[in-house]
């Protein structure tokens, strides 16, 4: 049986997706689509009270707004005299022309496209003898409210989140972008969920093959329903036997925007606050949103104090090992006494310790995540001191393995990007795995494995160490946050149309 990739077992694809409703486009016909659906609603009237002029309405109960369409279509039909004097024909051609108060209107030829219109909140209206049935958008538009970013808090930027409508989110966007060079297709991603997945990016700035790749990726998802971030994910991506994440994701449409702006290519689906970034590079995980408000000295500061953060959280647990277990003559003397004292008592080995208290703070980060935020912090914060101070005076850890665990921890933190923060806890386990079984020598190379794996990821053929790899302008470009005057040109790594972003 095979342990990765796709698990088929003989089974045959599925194909590709067939018309759902067959048949002529009739009343009758929609009613055998929708039955056994108590939402499905059947509303007749005749055109000015004439009964030799019967129309019909079809309609899905709460996708609809029942008083735009009582007042632009039901009221027009029963109280328009032009209506019934008109024949059939011209009847016909005034309801579609604008007899009927609303701006959206399509004309629709088969069931097929008439059932999709009635679940995407569509009013679908007949006339006997007509060529076709007139399809108006009648949609409730019911959604939460636009609101502050939850999980990128802003300090000195726009206090607008994405929401799960795909049209205010692609709305947001115009608002902070306007110019006309913004560009927007959809997809129809999923068999049964047909959900609407967005592709944004300016024309004259992002590669036309950056976009053709993404495009392309979308397009090609054929699965049953597209209802979660992963679904899209790990079809699109590069690469997904790496914890690294391969695209930047944000609720923040000014983020969003000026990830565009940069040459990058945005996805939005519907019923999913966040918007993505393509592609995602390593030097784009370090940034935080409010770097570009802050002053540049102190942007830049607190991302070299990121870098830092990401050598303590990877090596700070195997380092220790190391020197405890093979490289004594590293530690300051009256250091070593001390840890020896500490030591003295506790029956466990060091690597186990680590790994016992690294695992420990892994559970209680997950308790606090799946808890409600009040409750969740609460055990947070008792598991630990609670849990660390009697594990301490029990004698099953040492307080230098809790102190130098807590400091790992709490320095992986620091990663604007929790995806990102998770494929680096994940690696601290091999490090120290690695430390507990050939020392420093083992840490050396757990690094070098890791480095070649993030020098061979890419992200839609961008390397994913841009800017620190070939292609930036500087390795000190991710580090460093220049004052944004002199900043001219953009990443090369991207291969936009037009590198210069000012004069």
């Amino acid at each position: 049986m095979k342990l990765f990739g796709p698990q088929t077992d003989g089974i045959p694809p599925h194909p590709r997706q067939e018309p759902r409703v067959d048949g002529p486009l009739t009343v009758d016909t929609m009613r055998r689509a929708f039955a056994d659906c108590v939402d499905f609603a059947v509303r007749e009237a005749d055109l000015a009270g004439d009964p030799e002029k019967h129309v019909t309405m079809c309609y899905i109960g709460g996708m609809v707004k029942l008083e735009r369409a009582s007042e632009y279509i039901l009221r027009p039909l029963a109280q328009d005299s032009t209506l019934r004097d008109a024949p059939p024909e011209e009847a016909w051609r005034k309801m579609a022309g604008g007899a009927l108060y609303n701006l959206m209107v399509e004309q629709r030829t088969t069931a097929d496209q008439a059932a999709l219109d009635l679940i995407n909140g569509n009013l679908i209206l007949f006339f006997p003898g007509a060529p076709a049935a007139l399809s108006f958008y009648m949609a409730t538009e019911d959604k939460r409210g636009v609101s502050a970013p939850d999980n990128e808090p802003s300090i000195k930027g726009a206090r607008d989140a994405f929401v799960e409508n795909l049209r205010s989110n692609t709305s947001l966007v115009r608002r902070h972008l306007r110019a006309p060079e913004l560009k927007i297709r959809e997809k129809i991603v999923g068999r049964q969920s047909l959900t609407p997945v967005d592709i944004l990016w300016l024309d004259n700035i992002a590669d036309q093959d950056l976009v053709r790749r993404v495009e392309e990726r979308v397009a090609a998802i054929d699965i049953d329903a597209l209802l979660s971030t992963g679904n899209l994910e790990e079809y699109i991506v590069d690469d997904t036997s790496t914890a690294f994440p391969l695209m930047l994701y944000t609720e923040r449409p000014d983020r969003f925007c000026a990830g565009l702006a940069q040459g990058r290519v945005g996805i939005l689906m519907e019923g999913l606050p966040l918007g993505y970034l393509c592609p995602g590079t390593a030097g784009e995980f370090l940034r935080a949103p409010q770097d570009k408000s802050n002053n540049w000295m102190t942007a830049s500061v607190l991302t070299l104090l990121r870098c830092l953060c990401i050598f303590g959280t990877l090596l700070l647990p195997a380092v220790y090992i190391a020197m405890v277990n093979f490289h004594q003559e590293m530690i300051p003397t009256r250091l070593a006494l001390a840890i020896i004292a500490a030591k003295r008592d506790v029956p466990f080995t060091t690597v186990f310790e680590v790994l016992l208290m690294l695992v420990a703070f892994e559970i209680l980060q997950e308790a606090g995540l799946r808890l409600p935020p009040s409750i969740g912090q609460t055990v947070s914060i008792i598991g630990g001191l609670v849990v660390g101070t009697a594990a301490v005076e029990a004698k099953i850890v040492s307080p230098a393995v809790l102190i130098v665990v807590a400091a790992a921890g709490i320095a992986g933190y620091t990663m604007p990007s929790q995806e990102f923060a998770a494929a680096l806890r994940l690696w601290r386990f091999l490090l120290a795995l690695l430390a507990g079984w050939a020392g420093l020598f083992g840490v050396v190379v757990g690094a070098a494995v890791l480095i070649l794996r993030l020098a061979r990821l890419e992200s839609f053929g961008v390397a994913y160490l841009t800017p620190f790899s070939a292609g930036g302008q500087s390795g000190l470009d991710g580090v460093l946050r220049l004052p944004l005057p002199w900043v001219k040109l953009r990443q090369a790594g991207l291969y936009t149309k037009n590198r210069r972003n000012q004069a």
